[in-house]
């Protein structure tokens, strides 16, 4: 019997009419979203808290540092990670021994209270686990499909959405409970769930079939390695090659590498979401609110909160409608996630409520991104399928423009702080504005800018220009984080506002060069769109 997805008998049984081994992934990656962004919006926040908060009372620079190789390393372990997994292990054990490992991680930081060591040895798990889990379970979804059309496009988005719905769970909660309640419940709730996402992974695997087993002819890892490296090598070869008697392959590989430069100036910028946006919001961001504003900001959270949740909770019961007599166990797990999430909810809403104020999270507003991305996500793929639709570098200039009017509205907004300033009181619109163009220039970036190096690549290059892609995101976020790192004197000479003019010309600058290129990068993708 000819099966339609790839993978076992159940997977044939769809959830919105995409196969149940979807969900799952969509699941699991979920989890592990709502880890690294419900850790990631803490970290600088735990680490410049001063130690009657129970911080570390670190010097910013020396938080926005360690953030930015953070942030930076998990760019690079992928590329190594996807050949582990080729090589050696299969999809499937890289992605639950990443899990593992980034359990362990968040387990190692919530004990940040009795030991430094086990702070950083966590940092250092949760970056090798990444690197194992994330490059893996994209692959999985993929082999879903038989077929390269609209249907794994489709497959695909729902993944995204996946990774969206995590990133604003995690932010939302585990930010909530760091900051309010403590900042190793807030690590090891992130914990949790990375567990939580482990086990239910690895109790519905059947459902992929054959999909993401061990590679047959990995016998041992050093034949592995080997072959890896002699495959690398044959690789770059070819790109030599390639460059030397194709004009057409050469130009291509030229704009991956003219596009993967200027997504550095993009993502050099976006990434001071973690950082120095985290500190404006923690230190000079007007949070307090009453009367009538914080009964309004109390009414829009819930919302904001609870009809997402309710949302992908309406999803999970139709998968446990398709999975659940063959893999109980691992909805029984999965539901109980939910139910620990629904009771967290639940708990944070009722105590903000007997409160007569609203004390804004700095963490909180991260989740802005994920929500704007979600709000918005649907509008910019009608556009992208219109007449309207611009091309690829209009797309960046765009991106990068709109990068950097976000964050114009924050050094707007800053004028009034004093040279040298530790504390202020904003309004939070510039924040809330800063986010909404920065989510808006990301969407016409990220996912434009993968679908280019998919296209413009050799089929077997692919993998290689991927890899750049990845170095370019890791120079980018290294780069966020020690830039960011000067805030103090460059707040103390010239004033916050002129810090974050820094990061509106320089994107703005790149935006435009890219409009510039525009007809040269045409060119050169010799019929690519």
């Amino acid at each position: 019997m000819e099966f339609k997805f790839g993978g076992s008998e159940t997977n044939q049984k769809t959830v919105l009419g995409h196969p149940s081994g979807l969900f799952v992934l969509f699941f699991t990656e979920m989890w592990e979203r709502f880890s690294y962004y419900g850790m990631r919006a803490l970290l600088v926040l735990f680490l410049v808290a001063s130690i009657l908060d129970e911080g570390w009372g670190w010097e910013r620079s020396e938080a926005l540092l360690l953030y930015g190789w953070y942030t930076g390393l998990v760019y690079i372990t992928p590329i190594f990670g996807g050949l582990i997994a080729d090589k050696i292990m299969g999809y499937r054990k890289a992605v639950i021994l990443g899990a593992l490992l980034m359990t362990l991680g968040h387990a190692s930081m919530a004990l940040e209270v009795t030991a430094d060591p086990f702070f950083f040895v966590g940092l250092g798990l949760l970056i090798i686990g990444n690197g194992l889990f994330k490059p893996n379970i994209s692959s999985m979804v993929g082999q879903l499909y038989k077929t390269q059309g609209k249907e794994k496009d489709a497959g695909y988005t729902i993944f995204y959405m996946g990774i969206n719905a995590g990133a604003f769970l995690g932010i939302l909660l585990c930010g909530y409970i760091g900051e309010k309640v403590g900042w190793h419940y807030g690590f090891g709730l992130a914990g949790i769930f990375m567990f939580i996402g482990m086990l239910q992974f690895y109790f519905a695997q059947e459902i992929f079939g054959r999909i993401g087993l061990s590679p047959k002819n990995a016998e041992d890892f050093d034949d592995a390695l080997e072959d890896s490296i002699e495959d690398t090598q044959e690789v770059i070869e070819e790109v030599i090659d390639d460059a030397k008697k194709s004009k057409v392959t050469s130009d291509r590989l030229k704009v991956i590498g003219v596009l993967a430069f200027f997504t550095i100036f993009f993502w050099w910028a976006f990434e001071q979401a973690g950082g120095s946006m985290t500190v404006f919001a923690a230190d000079y961001t007007d949070r307090v609110l009453t009367g009538s504003g914080a009964s309004t900001f109390k009414i829009f959270n819930t919302l904001l909160t609870v009809v997402p949740l309710a949302i992908i909770t309406w999803v999970l019961l139709l998968l446990f409608k398709q999975t659940f007599s063959k893999f109980s166990l691992s909805n029984l797990l999965l539901g109980s996630g939910f139910a620990i999430i629904w009771g967290i909810v639940i708990w944070m809403l009722v105590r903000e409520f007997s409160s007569e104020e609203a004390e804004v999270p700095a963490s909180w507003f991260g989740i802005l991104n994920s929500f704007f991305i979600i709000a918005f996500a649907p509008l910019f793929s009608k556009i992208w399928q219109s007449k309207y639709n611009p091309t690829g570098p209009v797309k960046f200039a765009i991106g990068l423009i709109l990068l950097g009017l976000g964050f114009g509205i924050l050094a707007f907004g800053s004028m009034g702080i004093p040279l040298g300033a530790k504390t202020a009181s904003v309004s939070m619109i510039f924040l809330i504005l800063a986010y909404y163009f920065h989510t808006m220039g990301e969407l016409c970036v990220s996912p434009v800018g993968l679908s280019y190096v998919s296209k413009l690549a050799p089929v077997k290059l692919v993998g290689l220009m991927f890899g750049v892609w990845f170095v370019a995101n890791f120079i980018a976020n290294t780069l966020a984080g020690v830039t960011g790192s000067y805030i103090d004197p460059i707040v103390e000479e010239y004033g916050m506002s002129t810090f974050f003019m820094i990061f509106t010309l320089v994107p703005l600058a790149a935006g435009i060069i890219m409009l510039i290129l525009n007809k040269t990068l045409l060119r050169m993708m010799h019929g690519i769109r």
